[in-house]
């Protein structure tokens, strides 16, 4: 996979996770009072969720997956500028074409020795078969 894709799905991870984070934490949070004109909202006691860790992990992994795609741009080769670039893609379409033509080349061979195996087992089995007995 290339670095860009990496980064695309480096990004769809965060967005998951940030997602996920916030759905959780508003789901879970504890009601609270928006107004001294309002009653006090039910405390729901039947449920206990553990409302200091969830958000702790939630963030150590939201930030992992942060230093992980900000690990994959610095990996990028942003070196030289856009002159160095098309510099470097003409080296690399050249070396393209080279190697293009020695896999001709083996190509054009591999079929010249082809050819040959199967004039040889046509020969071979020729003569197996004039050598059988009839019945």
């Amino acid at each position: 996979m290339d670095i860009i894709s990496q980064m695309q799905e480096q990004v769809n991870s965060i967005a998951l996770i940030a997602l996920n984070t916030f759905g959780t934490l508003q789901r879970d949070a504890p009601p609270v009072r928006l107004s001294p004109n309002y009653p006090e909202p039910p405390a729901n006691p039947t449920e206990t969720i553990n409302t200091t860790e969830q958000p702790k992990e939630m963030s150590a992994a939201l930030v992992q997956a942060a230093k992980k795609f900000d690990a994959l741009v610095a990996a990028l080769p942003l070196n030289g500028g856009e002159e160095a670039q098309v510099k470097r893609i003409a080296e690399l379409q050249a070396e393209n074409e080279v190697v293009g033509l020695e896999l001709q080349k083996e190509l054009e061979a591999a079929e010249l020795e082809l050819k040959q195996v199967q004039e040889l087992f046509s020969q071979a089995s020729g003569k197996c078969l004039n050598l059988k007995k009839p019945d």
